[in-house]
C-alpha cells in the first residue's frame, strides 16, 4: 500500500499481511502448523545462540555507541533445518539505572522494505530520552531489506531513471507503456530471486519477529510498528498473544480481510486526495509568503503550471513531472515538508529552479537502496494477498476513482500492477482478531486525517484486539505521531510503555500546531529521524 513514486521524497506505507495458505501435506499436517512448529524451533535455537554485537559495519553508517549483531531465521518456516538467512540488528543499550530497566524495545518504522537500524540513534532524542533510559533500543533491517538476505528485481540504474511523467489522466498509450512495464518488472523479481521470492512475506516477517525477540532473551515482546509495521505487529499479536508484553501501533493499516492490499490502496488514494486539499488550503493560507494564490483552487492552478513547464522542460535536466508529485506527496504525509515543498515551488515559478532540484531530484547515492525497498515492498505485497488478475479491473476502478481522487491515484495503481502479474502462490489474509483477555492491553496511535492509512483502519484495529486503546490526534494528518510534535500523544505513549498505563479505552489530543513559514525557517538544520513509511 505503499504509494511511492520511484525513489521520491517518501515512500507510502505498504501494508497488510497474510497467514500461509493451509495445505494439508502427508501425515495430515497443515503447512501452518509445521511453520508454527517451526517458528517455535527456531526461536529455541535463536534463544540459545543469542545475538553477538559488536562494532557495526561502515555500511550502516551508525556512531560507536551503536552496537551491531545478526540474528539466524529459517527462509522457510516448514522447513526450520532448511536454508538460514541472517537478519541485521542493532542496539543502545539502556542508559538508566539497573532498577529502571525493563528490557529490550523493537522498532519498525514500516514499508514493506524499510529498515529500523538507525533507530537507536532515538535515544538522543528528547522525545525518546526517557523511554531509552528504561529501554535497550532495538531496530532491525527485516528479511529482504539491506543487507538482511536482500532483494533487488531490476537495475537500480533503470529503476531511477529520470526525468518521467505522471499524468492524472494517463492516455491508452501510456497505459499499455505501463502494463509491459509491470510484467518486465514481475518478471524480474522471479529470475533474480527464484524460488526463494514466496518466502517474503509480511506472516514470515512476525515469525522473524518472535525469533528476534528470542534471540534478544526477552520472554515477552516490547514492539512499536508504524504504518506496515502496525500489521505484521497485529499478526504477530494475533498468533503469539502470550508472548507480548507492550505493543504500540502507530498509524495502524485496515486489517478487515476483504480490504488488504488492492482495496485499502484504493482507500488510500482517495485519502491523499483530502491532504492534498488540506496542503493547498495551508498554502493559501500563506498567499503573503507563497504568492502561489489565494485559494487551493488558484494554488491547484500554480502546480499544474509548473508540471505543464516541467514536462516541456525538466528542471536540471533530471526533474520531470513524475519527480514533481513524488517530492510533493511527501507533503501528503508530513506537514513538516509544507514549508519547504511551497518554497521551492513559489521559487521555480519565478524563475529559480535550484530549491526544487534540491528537494525533488533522486540521488544517485540512494538508488540501490530505493530498487532494493521496492523490491521488498512489491514481494511481500504480492505474495501476501489475491489481486486482480484482469487489466480491466484495474482500469475500470481507477479510472472511476481518478475522476474525484486524481492526485495520487494512478500512480498508486503503477506501483502496485506488478501483482497482477506475479508467478508466486498467493496467499489468504489471515483474520487478524484476539480474544478478550489473551493479549495485554497495547496502545494504538493515530492521525484523523492521516492518508497513508486512513483513520479508519485504527478504529477497526481496535475492535479486533481486544481491550487495545485508541489515542486520536484530532484534525492531523501526519503519517506516524509517535515520540513527533505532539506532546499530548508523547505523554500517552510514554505513560504506557514506562509504567503501563493507558485511558480506559480511547482518548482523544488536539492537533499539533500547523506549520509557520517563519518559525520553521529558523528550525532548518536541526537533526531529525526518517519517518515512518
Amino acid at each position: 500500500m505503499r504509494a511511492a513514486a520511484k525513489y521520491g521524497a517518501v515512500t507510502s506505507l505498504g501494508t497488510l499481511v497474510i497467514t500461509a495458505v493451509a495445505i494439508a501435506p502427508a501425515g495430515g499436517t497443515t503447512t501452518a502448523d509445521a511453520e508454527s512448529h517451526g517458528t517455535a524451533v527456531a526461536a529455541d535455537r535463536a534463544a540459545a545462540a543469542g545475538i553477538s554485537f559488536g562494532v557495526c559495519p561502515k555500511a550502516e553508517m551508525l556512531p560507536a555507541n551503536i552496537k551491531c549483531g545478526t540474528v539466524k531465521v529459517p527462509l522457510d518456516y516448514a522447513e526450520p533445518s532448511g536454508r538460514q538467512i541472517s537478519l541485521t540488528v542493532s542496539r543502545v543499550r539502556a542508559s538508566g539505572k539497573p532498577a529502571e530497566y525493563q528490557g529490550a524495545f523493537v522498532y519498525n518504522p514500516g514499508g514493506p522494505g524499510a529498515s529500523s537500524m538507525y533507530f537507536p540513534m532515538a535515544a538522543q532524542l528528547p522525545e525518546w530520552q526517557r523511554i531509552a533510559r528504561a529501554y535497550d533500543i532495538v531496530g532491525y533491517a527485516p528479511r529482504g531489506v539491506a543487507r538482511s538476505a536482500p532483494l533487488s528485481c531490476e537495475d537500480p540504474a533503470g529503476f531511477a531513471k529520470t526525468p518521467t511523467l505522471a499524468p492524472v489522466h494517463p492516455s491508452t498509450s501510456d497505459k499499455l507503456e505501463r502494463i509491459a512495464q509491470a510484467k518486465a518488472y514481475a518478471q524480474g523479481c522471479a529470475r533474480r530471486t527464484g524460488p526463494a521470492l514466496r518466502h517474503y512475506t509480511s506472516l514470515n516477517n512476525a515469525r522473524d519477529l518472535d525469533v528476534l525477540r528470542a534471540a534478544l532473551r526477552q520472554e515477552r515482546l516490547t514492539f512499536m510498528g508504524a504504518s506496515y509495521g502496525t500489521y505484521f505487529g497485529a499478526l504477530y499479536a494475533t498468533l503469539f498473544p502470550s508472548h507480548v508484553r507492550r505493543m504500540v501501533f502507530d498509524s495502524a493499516v485496515n486489517p478487515v480481510p476483504d480490504q488488504i492490499w488492492y482495496r485499502n490502496n484504493l482507500d488510500q488514494s482517495l485519502a491523499f486526495e483530502g491532504r492534498w486539499a488540506d496542503f493547498r488550503a495551508w498554502v493559501a493560507k500563506h498567499d503573503r509568503t507563497f504568492r502561489l494564490g489565494a485559494t487551493p483552487e488558484e494554488v491547484a492552478r500554480s502546480y499544474e503550471k509548473a508540471r505543464a513547464r516541467l514536462a516541456a522542460k525538466p528542471a536540471g535536466g533530471k526533474v520531470g513531472p513524475g519527480q514533481l508529485h513524488a517530492a510533493f506527496l511527501g507533503a501528503g504525509y508530513y506537514d513538516d515538508y509544507w514549508v519547504p515543498r511551497a518554497t521551492a515551488l513559489s521559487e521555480y515559478l519565478k524563475g529559480n529552479e535550484k530549491p526544487l532540484i534540491a528537494q525533488a531530484t533522486p540521488r544517485p547515492e540512494g538508488a540501490h537502496g530505493a530498487e532494493n525497498a521496492n523490491a521488498v515492498y512489491t514481494a511481500v505485497e504480492c505474495n501476501d494477498a489475491p489481486w486482480p488478475t484482469e487489466w480491466d479491473v484495474w482500469d475500470r476502478d481507477n479510472s472511476r476513482l481518478a475522476r474525484i481522487a486524481p492526485f495520487e491515484t494512478w500512480d498508486n495503481a503503477w506501483m502496485n500492477l506488478p501483482c497482477a502479474f506475479w508467478s508466486q502462490p498467493r496467499q489468504q489474509p489471515v483474520d487478524v482478531r484476539t480474544k478478550r483477555g489473551a493479549l495485554p492491553p497495547v496502545l494504538i496511535l493515530a492521525a484523523e486525517r492521516d492518508a497513508a492509512t486512513p483513520y479508519a483502519g485504527a478504529k477497526e484495529l481496535a475492535r479486533r484486539l481486544k481491550g487495545a486503546v485508541l489515542i486520536t490526534e484530532e484534525d492531523a494528518g501526519t503519517h506516524g505521531i509517535g515520540g513527533g510534535g505532539n506532546k499530548c500523544v508523547n505523554a500517552h505513549m510514554e505513560n504506557y510503555l514506562l509504567r503501563g498505563e493507558t485511558p480506559v479505552r480511547r482518548a482523544s489530543c488536539a492537533p499539533h500546531p500547523e506549520p509557520d513559514p517563519v518559525s520553521l525557517d529558523r528550525r532548518a538544520g536541526q537533526p531529525k529521524l526518517p519517518h515512518a513509511v
